[in-house]
Parts: C-alpha cells; sequence; structure tokens
C-alpha cells in the first residue's frame, strides 16, 4: 500500500484532544504548549479539508468527521503501542493471548504459570478469563480454554485436563451427611447446567431428592458459597484441591460424574503459530498426555 507523508505530531495531537476533549489537559500530555497544539491541528484541518472539533465557549467537541478520525488512530497507536511493547530487554517477545474458564485459571493454570515462564521467557502471555462463553474471533483470542464435550464448530479442540465431579460443601454441613441421600435435607447449590445434580444422584442411587438451591453462573462462585456454608455444590475435584487439602471443602462421598473435560481450543480457519504450539505442548506435558 502507497501512503502518503503521514502528519504523525499532528495525528497524535488530533488524538490526545479527541480523547480528553479538552486542549489544554492534551498538550500537557504530550508536553507541548496549548497553542503548539491547537496550530497541530489546525494544520491538520487545513490538509484535510474539514474542521474536526467545535470550537465552543468552554472546551471542544468532536464535528462529524474527528468522529469518524479518532476510534482509527486510537486503535493505530494502540497497536503501535502494543507491537513496541513486545521489545523487551532488547529482544523481541511473541504475545500469546488465551481465553481462560474463571475455574480453570485459579485452580489449575496460576499455580503453574511460572513453569511456562521460565520455559518460554520469549512468550508473553496474557490471560483473559470468562465463563464459558467465548468468542474467539470477536474478542481477539489466539487460543481459549473452555470445559464441555470438544464438540464447538470451527474450533480444533485439544483435551487437556479430565474433571470428574462430586460434591464439596463446608465441614459443618459434611457431619451431617451420612448417606447420598441425606442430601435432601441440605441446600444443593446448582449451575447454570441444571442436569448435573440429577444426574449425580442417579449415579449415586439416589430418588427423590430434588436440587433447590440458589443458581451461579461460575464454579468459583458455588465454591465459595459452599466454603461459606450455603449448602452443597457439584464441583470438579481438579480445580479445588487446594481448597480440599487445606480443609476449607470437604467431599462426603466417594461418587464422582464425569460431565466434560478442559479443552484447549482454536480456529480451525488459522494456522498454529509457534507460540500457539509451544503453549499447547506445555499443557500437555502437565498432564503427562506427551507431545501430541
Amino acid at each position: 500500500m502507497i501512503r502518503p507523508q503521514l502528519p504523525l505530531n499532528a495525528l497524535r495531537a488530533f488524538e490526545a484532544a479527541a480523547r480528553h476533549l479538552n486542549f489544554t489537559r492534551a498538550a500537557l500530555e504530550l508536553c507541548v504548549s496549548q497553542a503548539a497544539l491547537s496550530h497541530q491541528i489546525r494544520s491538520l484541518e487545513d490538509r484535510l479539508q474539514v474542521s474536526l472539533f467545535h470550537r465552543l465557549p468552554r472546551g471542544v467537541a468532536l464535528t462529524d468527521e474527528g468522529a469518524a478520525l479518532y476510534p482509527t488512530l486510537t486503535e493505530s497507536f494502540d497497536r503501535i503501542a502494543i507491537a513496541l511493547d513486545r521489545f523487551t530487554g532488547g529482544s523481541f517477545r511473541d504475545v500469546l493471548t488465551v481465553g481462560v474458564v474463571g475455574t480453570f485459571a485459579t485452580g489449575w493454570l496460576l499455580p503453574r504459570l511460572a513453569g511456562f515462564e521460565a520455559a518460554h521467557p520469549d512468550i508473553e502471555l496474557r490471560l483473559q478469563t470468562h465463563n464459558n462463553r467465548i468468542d474467539l474471533a470477536g474478542e481477539g483470542l489466539d487460543l481459549a480454554i473452555r470445559f464441555g464435550d470438544g464438540d464447538w464448530q470451527g474450533q480444533e479442540c485439544t483435551a487437556i485436563v479430565d474433571a470428574p465431579f462430586a460434591p464439596l460443601c463446608a465441614p459443618a454441613l459434611a457431619r451431617k451427611l451420612q448417606q447420598p441421600r441425606d442430601l435432601g435435607a441440605l441446600p444443593l447449590l446448582r449451575s447454570y447446567r441444571n442436569d448435573e445434580w440429577p444426574r449425580w444422584l442417579q449415579a449415586a442411587g439416589v430418588t427423590g431428592v430434588e436440587a433447590r438451591g440458589p443458581v451461579f453462573d461460575s464454579s468459583l462462585a458455588l465454591a465459595s458459597a459452599a466454603a461459606s456454608g450455603a449448602g452443597v455444590a457439584l464441583l470438579p475435584l481438579r480445580m479445588f484441591e487446594q481448597e480440599l487439602a487445606e480443609g476449607r471443602l470437604l467431599q462426603p462421598f466417594a461418587q464422582t460424574l464425569t460431565l466434560g473435560r478442559y479443552w484447549l481450543t482454536r480456529l480451525r480457519s488459522r494456522n498454529e503459530r509457534e507460540p500457539l504450539k509451544r503453549f499447547r505442548l506445555w499443557l500437555l506435558a502437565q498432564e503427562g498426555l506427551g507431545n501430541a
């Protein structure tokens, strides 16, 4: 693409003034005088042959033309800043942006992150948590870790962690549970997947017990409520090993239920760049799944 000679100083002046909607604050940010900033914006307006600001008695407001130009410049300057940030200590770092379901992030990934950083210092990992509903393309993610059956349209899915579920609760409630049917006397905390408790109760041979408790949109909230004594939650054991080890949550019954796995996913329409492959292989190595 052939680019015209870009008036970068004038574009920076306009972007700062549009962001602040105040010439004085923009000038302070750029360490120039207000007169110099006004001159730069005037020169840009003359070049474009449009007015970018309405000059008001108290401040400024963007014209339609200014409002059209502003987001393009903001995105462009942000992308330049991100690219420059990837040079650390004289070397270039690949950026890998991963969406991670919150339960997996806190219960499995975060305790192991130091190991990934040590093994791959040239990769800058950026994590965004989600509640298992994710749009890889729309959210600008390279990869996503989510829970389910691995059948997501248009995505390449790699199973990374098995996660059997079992009832967990605070010690005070655990003492009241001698047999699975005793659950009928306690609140059964529920997730948005309303078939979980019925399936576990069936697997445990329990009839006549109905799950009637608050509904939560994340396992983290469920676990917090269970640890506080609000009821019994059906949770993935692997994600709450620390709480179990410390005794904040107890597993009163051995019966477990497989509801799905944690998967690493990426769009099939995009090639697996080297940083993505290295992260995938590292995840598999943590679970002893080989280098498939």
